[in-house]
């Protein structure tokens, strides 16, 4: 089975890790509401996207039906 021969260096460790990194997603201002949200995503405010309404979103506040 193999071993390595020495310890490898931090530096090394670091360059084969230097794709991991997190990056912030891309924010855009919605159109309808002009609530920053994902490019090519519904938007979470009111969930319209493309013009269109395609998520349908509860009311906060616990409204009681009647």
């Amino acid at each position: 089975m193999g071993l390595p021969k020495r310890k490898v260096s931090h530096a090394r460790q670091g360059d084969r890790r230097s794709h991991l990194a997190l990056t912030a997603p891309s924010l855009v201002e919605c159109p309808h509401c002009h609530q920053m949200r994902r490019s090519h995503h519904a938007c979470p405010n009111c969930g319209y996207y493309r013009g269109r309404q395609v998520v349908d979103l509860k009311k906060k506040g616990g409204e009681a039906a009647s």
